[in-house]
């Protein structure tokens, strides 16, 4: 009797193939969970990946979105300045126009006649308006005889001995200075004090 016809073998066989094809079934599912596996992680990627994009989408409009903002105060702060500078220019023509009238009234009564006081009388006038007009927009004399001197608002241009004044005093100004809004414009310049003189 032949293997091939033994009923023995043929069972044996039956078996084998019957546990290979369980082990190729188990295999395919195996490989079939691994598929499924990666299929999840390459799509749980794809959507971290799109979620990046997004994110780096947002903060690029963000980022456009802010500096066409800053642009535009930009423009705002620039027009505001010009027009408040207009605005300070306007105000202190309209004050000076006065002044300029009671100047071409002086000038017209000198021309017909006119005496030596009725000329003081106009200058001084036309110096209390332009005074006012100045005053006004902040403008400060600074006239600081008698005064300790201060370098911050003071120039010296001689130091001469005074029995009189104490060292460091203003004893003259020879010219007047000016403060506008707070801020040295002029400083005065003076003569000061070196104390009394050696006996």
């Amino acid at each position: 009797m032949t293997p091939e016809h033994d009923p023995k073998s043929a069972g044996e066989e039956a078996v084998d193939d019957a546990i290979e094809a369980a082990c190729e079934a188990v295999k395919a599912g195996e490989e079939a969970s691994e598929a499924a596996e990666a299929g999840d992680e390459t799509t749980q990627l794809q959507d971290q990946l799109a979620d990046a994009e997004q994110k780096v989408a947002d903060a690029r409009d963000a980022m456009l979105r802010m500096q066409a903002e800053m642009d535009n105060l930009r423009k705002r702060l620039v027009n505001d300045l010009e027009r408040s500078k207009k605005r300070a220019l306007e105000g202190f023509m309209s004050d000076l126009v006065p002044v300029r009238d009671s100047l071409e009234k002086g000038l017209e009564a000198a021309e017909e006649s006119a005496s030596v006081e009725s000329l003081k009388e106009g200058k001084a006038l036309i110096k209390r308006m332009l005074d006012k007009a100045m005053a006004d927009h902040g403008l400060v004399e600074i006239n600081p005889v008698g005064e300790t001197f201060n370098p911050e608002e003071h120039e010296a241009i001689s130091m001469i001995p005074s029995p009189e004044h104490e060292t460091n005093t203003v004893i003259d100004v020879v010219q007047k200075g000016f403060r506008l809004n707070e801020r040295l414009i002029r400083p005065a310049r003076v003569v000061v004090s070196s104390g009394a003189p050696d006996a």
